[in-house]
Parts: C-alpha cells; structure tokens; sequence
C-alpha cells in the first residue's frame, strides 16, 4: 500500500539548477565554441550540446561523470533520455530555466556559428 509519496528516480536530481544558458564547454573555448541544441544532465544541471552538434559535449558528460539521464534544454521540450540504454524514461519536473532562453539562437550561441554550420552536424 502507498503512503502517497514517490521514491526518487535514480540518477536524477530535481533539486539541481542548469549550469548556465548554453554548453559549458563550448563557451569555455572546447571545440569548435557552438551547437546545434542544448542537453541538460538530469543528476548535475550540466548544459552541454546535443549529438548532432559538432563536440557532443551533453553524451560525452552523461558518460564520463556517470549520470546517464540527460533531458532536453530546449524550449517546448521535456523529454529525457538514457544514454547507457538509449531509451526515453520518465522524469520529474526540473529546477527552471528548463530550456535555453528562446531569444538565443539555434544553432548558437550567436556571432559563434560558422556560415557552412549545416555541413557541420553530425
């Protein structure tokens, strides 16, 4: 019988805040410095770029930290993925922001993207 309350989903932390608006390496100077969209560790906050993007910076975190569920930092979007078994899974409303400011740009961030970005992606 339920008393009512949920027990947590492993590896995910609805406590956490985004790391910041955009990939966190990315802005850091790693790698090429933009992104097709944004992917936020669901155990950390991390806000790193989606696979399609040329560094894969959210998967390359999801895998080296060891927190597998990532969901989307995009606006509209809420869906969460786990890399180590490549599924969607369910997961509990995050700490806003929940997506990347829709003023920023997609790709982004601006002045950052180069002209021939489509070639690009992954």
């Amino acid at each position: 019988m339920s008393d009512g309350t949920s027990e947590p989903i492993p590896r995910i932390d609805p406590t956490v805040w985004p790391s910041g608006e955009g990939c966190v390496e990315c802005l850091a100077g790693e790698g090429p410095g933009w992104w097709l969209h944004l992917r936020r560790c669901a155990a950390c906050g991390h806000i790193g770029c989606c696979d399609s993007s040329p560094s894969q910076h959210g998967t390359k975190h999801a895998r080296d930290a060891g927190h597998p569920v990532l969901t989307s930092f995009e606006p509209g979007e809420s869906w969460f993925w786990n890399v180590e078994t490549e599924t969607f899974c369910e997961g509990p409303q995050l700490l806003p922001p929940t997506s990347r400011p829709e003023s920023q740009p997609v790709p982004g961030p601006k002045g950052k993207v180069p002209v021939d970005w489509q070639r690009r992606l992954h």
